[in-house]
């Protein structure tokens, strides 16, 4: 077990369901013990990917269950209906707060869909960029952001994000795509050495970066400490 919710059976990762008998996206349903579980497909979730692509210890990519979090480029919600199940449980059991910012009206219908059987999960339309927006959703900075956006200038985003919303010694997760950044013609391994140096010399220590190669080409999710 990675967490009370979370599990790990051979090669494949595990949530405990907190929507019992509803598969969010198609995945497979499975009792455990009884218990019933979801299957997290690590192709369809940056945050699956990393968890099973990490060499340290699984768990330490998860925040701490009934905490408060941000999820920024939130999707239709693939990785964040497994988050839930770890951070809210059935009826919010556990009093978890997830805010899920997306800027595509789609996802958020969707988000706003997912929500309805799944307190704790507040989805936001909203610009990752513009705080001022949905700030005030956030009055108390959080231990654990994770960013998935689509837009160029990623990292700066991440950035000013966490510097406005992460607590020092809070985790900030990156997830990073080559093709998204302004390319300057060096190869990918030159790119991500650079964003690990930018994120060090902003107050962050990396703690590892993942490649996410097999379920999501050309990225690396960068696992990082806020220490300024």
């Amino acid at each position: 077990m990675l967490s009370w919710a979370v599990r790990l059976e051979g090669r494949a990762l595990w949530t405990e369901n907190a929507d019992i008998g509803v598969a969010v996206y198609g995945e497979n349903l499975r009792k455990f013990g009884g218990t019933e579980y979801r299957r997290w497909d690590p192709s369809r979730s940056k945050l699956g990917a990393g968890i099973m692509r990490t060499k340290r210890d699984k768990s330490l990519l998860l925040p701490e269950e009934g905490s408060t979090v941000l999820y920024l480029g939130a999707g239709h919600g693939t990785s964040i209906s497994h988050l839930h199940d770890h951070l809210c449980g059935a009826n919010n059991d556990l009093g978890g707060r997830l805010i899920a910012v997306d800027l595509a009206p789609r996802c958020l219908r969707d988000l706003t869909h997912l929500a309805k059987t799944r307190p704790g999960l507040v989805p936001v339309l909203g610009d990752a960029r513009k705080h001022s927006a949905w700030g005030v959703l956030l009055p108390r900075k959080v231990d654990w952001l994770f960013q998935d956006v689509a837009q160029s200038g990623q990292v700066e985003i991440f950035i000013d994000a966490c510097q406005r919303f992460l607590n020092k010694g809070g985790t900030g997760l990156l997830s990073l795509k080559a093709a998204s950044e302004r390319w300057t013609g060096e190869g990918e391994e030159t790119l991500f050495a650079k964003v690990a140096q930018k994120l060090n010399n902003n107050g962050f220590d990396v703690e590892e970066s993942i490649k996410l190669t097999g379920y999501e080409d050309n990225h690396v999710l960068f696992v990082t400490r806020r220490v300024e």
